[in-house]
């Protein structure tokens, strides 16, 4: 993958923090990954935008079962991520 590099300025307790949450990663990777997951909730954002435009607000039950649904994902992407590996068949 190409890659450039760039200057940005940063609150240096900010920059402080994310290196040393960093540490084995490095600086630069763990802000592409911070950037791309910006990037993706700002996508995700407008999508449900758009969705609540085309066919109007989610009613409180479909609101309820939403977050019912992400609760059992969360939990399995925990109980795979403390697993460590991933069974036959499983995506990663």
């Amino acid at each position: 993958m190409a890659t450039k590099k760039v200057t940005v300025t940063i609150p240096e307790d900010l920059l402080d923090e994310i290196r040393a949450e960093a540490a084995e990663r490095g600086l630069s990777a763990y802000v592409a990954e911070a950037l791309r997951f910006k990037r993706d909730r700002d996508r995700l954002r407008e999508l449900a935008d758009w969705l609540q435009e085309e066919h109007g607000s989610l009613t409180e039950e479909e609101r309820t079962a939403a977050f019912e649904e992400l609760e059992d994902l969360d939990a399995e992407h925990e109980r795979r991520r403390t697993a460590g590996t991933h069974g036959a068949g499983e995506a990663a």
